[in-house]
């Protein structure tokens, strides 16, 4: 009985929350309109589906990554959509000095930023782990630490446009599943790092608000290429984890950019992986068992 009395509550609390958040601050993309935004992780994607998105409500934009040939094409691409301003700068995240380096050009370029939209991820085996520190700590500074210096860099050109940091992150950052050990755990330090921002931002009245926004299973070419790969390491698996829907990349861009310009502390695309959150933290034991009964220990010979 006590059981099915808190899935009640679960449910009723839930579907409560959810309905507030659905029924959040209008968004407009006329608001856009001239708007300076930083997109990082552009050439591909999420990244170049919010730089078309920006585009199209005629914002002025800066776009980066590592390939400077494709980031052309993008911005060619957003000129051509309506974007008042589109420039690139290629960046490698795993070069410390890239990270400031990039907001520093976009300031420099747009003249302050409304916001700064941080995306990019770096590539890391769907596998056991095995060890690797060394990759572990380059993924860190690629997903996270680069993160947290473009934040500090862009606050003081934010704090003077009342603008907004937008932090692309997933749920892999709120509930641990197997074979992901150091992509998870840079997406576990973006949302403890970026929580803990959103307060003392608040604290101490900033103009600047901070978004983040959790994702499920996106259609971008990285993440079908993981669950390719996995198909020929973990059939069995893949044979249960492929009935999970991967939801568009260019929604996921739209539900991103909304978080931002609504001022929204965070969001969760697509709608249900608010709900696989808060089931794992009410029933940890229980989750954790179905999250292991997809998976499948013994690779394809």
């Amino acid at each position: 009985m006590g059981f099915y009395l808190k899935l009640s509550a679960l449910v009723g609390v839930t579907a409560a929350l959810f309905a507030l958040y659905m029924s959040g601050p209008a968004f407009s993309s006329e608001s856009l309109k001239g708007a300076r935004v930083l997109v990082t992780g552009a050439s591909a994607g999420i990244g170049e589906q919010i730089a078309y998105h920006l585009a199209r409500s005629g914002a002025q934009i800066v776009v980066t990554a590592r390939r400077g040939n494709v980031l052309q094409e993008v911005v060619e691409k957003c000129l051509g959509l309506g974007a008042q301003k589109a420039v690139y700068i290629p960046a490698d995240m795993a070069e410390p000095a890239d990270p400031e380096k990039v907001v520093s050009f976009a300031v420099e370029q747009l003249g302050g930023l409304d916001y700064l939209i941080l995306n990019h991820i770096g590539p890391s085996p769907f596998a056991f782990w095995d060890g690797d520190i060394e990759h572990t700590k380059w993924l860190m500074q690629v997903n996270f630490l680069s993160y947290v210096q473009m934040a500090w860099k862009a606050i003081p050109t934010l704090e003077d446009s009342k603008g907004s940091i937008i932090v692309v992150s997933s749920m892999l950052g709120r509930m641990c599943s197997p074979f992901v050990a150091p992509y998870s755990s840079t997406k576990f330090a973006l949302n403890g790092f970026f929580g803990t921002l959103q307060h003392e931002l608040a604290m101490k009245n900033s103009n600047v608000t901070v978004s983040i926004c959790t994702l499920g299973l996106i259609d971008t070419d990285s993440a079908m290429e993981k669950v390719r790969l996995a198909v020929s390491k973990f059939p069995e698996m893949i044979r249960k984890y492929t009935n999970m829907t991967a939801y568009p990349a260019s929604d996921a861009a739209l539900q991103i950019i909304k978080a931002g310009v609504t001022r929204q502390s965070e969001i969760f695309y697509p709608w249900f992986t608010y709900y696989l959150i808060n089931i794992k933290d009410w029933f940890p034991n229980m989750s954790n068992k179905v999250m292991r009964s997809f998976y499948s220990t013994e690779p394809q010979s």
